[in-house]
């Protein structure tokens, strides 16, 4: 789960009518007819700008719901700390005063000869420009179960509606996956009381992203919480009564664990398989170039189903995180009403929630050093709280920050990380970095404190050897 859903740019919703009154050339002449396939953060980012841009005919279209909403906000509507309304950035008025047409329905087919969808029952609908924005779908890996009656993922709006009416009952469930969207299901049951036994295959949670402290970590926080904490344990089988109910799960030590309710979130994939013989070139996700095109004329790809052929240094073919759709959502835009915008992520950051603990990180911290690494780690008496600070060891630039309980300024970080900060520096001016309310509790002096001791040792040993080796050179 990313933890800050609703930092988003809204102060740009009154610009959204101002077109630019500049624009003479051909592609003002025309109106351009662009449909958006999807409604989430990427496409309806694209929509925005487009229409900031240009008088373009916009048709937006999602079988999932009428409006956009946040969809990092759905596990506090099941949490009862917000209405589903309460998800939706703009009010309804919002997209018929902006000339942006929203269509409800499952794209069926795609035409590209023709340069036409096709939309369930409905008839067909031409465009001059195609943007897919499908999302994701939840993983299933062939269980035995995995479709019976009281299974689901979490992804979607009516992914929250099968649960909440699902689980009204519920006294014990299973979730299955380590990621965070499993975290985030378990502390949604939690909260109303469910007993939930979290499946983790690995050695430790989320350790094929975190390094060992961290993950440890969070281990604690699951274990802190009264969550039963199966690690190195995978799902074998999902069983049912003759109904097709869920009564019980196998896990991969043969253990039956009783429940009604079963969580499946084991990540998610490029929704893209309706897209298959199409002519559209796939992988796991629809190819783009660095300026989000596919291999056809006029139509593109952005977000979550979007898998880069060459990505960016430090960045993986397919970031399905929600700042990376909107700000591909931004570039399409500006190539489509304007000038060909290459996408450039920059520098990798996310944040997440781990019940009480914050995360944020900046920059590349693998579970691992590479060579040519060194880090500094510190972390507080109460183990709540920890850093983790990666910088070359030659050069001593700062190459990435892992923060936990303690909240970081992205700009600042943002500044060190791409312009090779040393070390030093970041510990010198730490404090430029924090974002936590003004009572609460600093921890610069600690952190310097146990930074210099540690490296004041190294600087001496290091000494010492090269003292040592020049005596018997």
């Amino acid at each position: 789960m990313e933890l800050y859903p609703f930092r988003w740019d809204y102060m740009e919703v009154d610009l959204l009518l101002v077109w630019s009154s500049t624009r003479n050339n051909e592609f003002m002449t025309k109106q351009k007819r662009i449909i958006i396939i999807g409604n989430g953060i990427a496409g309806v980012t694209a929509a925005r700008h487009i229409r900031k841009n240009s008088d373009c005919k916009i048709t937006v279209i999602s079988g999932e719901t009428d409006y956009f909403y946040s969809r990092t906000a759905l596990m506090y509507v099941y949490m009862g700390h917000m209405e589903f309304e309460h998800t939706q950035p703009y009010e309804n008025w919002f997209w018929e005063k902006n000339k942006i047409d929203l269509m409800k329905g499952w794209v069926t087919n795609v035409d590209f000869e023709k340069k036409s969808i096709k939309i369930e029952d409905k008839k067909s609908l031409a465009y001059d420009s195609l943007i897919i924005a499908t999302g994701s779908v939840s993983n299933k890996f062939g269980w035995p179960g995995q479709d019976a009656i009281g299974v689901s993922g979490l992804y979607s709006k009516q992914d929250l509606e099968y649960i909440t009416a699902q689980t009204q009952t519920t006294k014990r469930a299973v979730i299955v996956g380590g990621g965070l969207i499993g975290i985030e299901l378990v502390e949604m049951l939690h909260s109303r009381g469910i007993e939930v036994t979290f499946l983790v295959r690995e050695r430790s949670f989320w350790d094929i992203v975190l390094p060992k402290e961290e993950s440890q970590m969070i281990n604690q926080e699951i274990l802190d919480q009264h969550i039963d904490l199966r690690l190195e344990t995978e799902l074998k089988k999902i069983k049912t009564d003759s109904n097709n109910q869920v009564t019980s799960v196998i896990t991969s030590d043969g253990e039956e664990i009783e429940c009604t309710f079963v969580g499946l979130t084991v990540g998610v994939s490029p929704n893209v398989n309706w897209l298959k013989g199409s002519g559209l070139e796939l992988n796991r996700g629809v190819l783009v170039n660095e300026y989000l095109e596919t291999n056809i004329p006029d139509v593109y790809a952005i977000g979550d189903c979007a898998e880069h052929r060459n990505p960016s240094l430090g960045r993986r073919p397919i970031e399905q995180v929600w700042y990376t759709g909107r700000m591909m959502g931004e570039v399409v835009a500006s190539t489509i009403t304007s000038d060909k915008t290459a996408y450039r992520p920059g520098i990798w950051f996310n944040s997440a929630k781990f019940f009480n603990i914050e995360y944020q990180t900046y920059g590349t911290v693998k579970p691992e050093l590479e060579s040519g690494e060194s880090q500094f780690v510190w972390q507080s008496e109460d183990g709540k709280k920890l850093l983790r600070f990666v910088f070359e060891t030659e050069s001593m630039s700062v190459l990435g920050v892992n923060v936990f309980g303690i909240r970081m300024r992205h700009d600042v970080w943002d500044g060190w990380i791409a312009n090779n900060r040393k070390i030093n520096f970041v510990m010198k001016n730490l404090e430029l970095a924090n974002f936590d309310p003004e009572f609460y509790k600093a921890h610069e002096f600690s952190i310097r404190e146990k930074f210099n001791q540690e490296f004041d040792e190294i600087a001496v040993e290091n000494n010492r050897v090269s003292m040592i080796k020049r005596l018997f050179a």
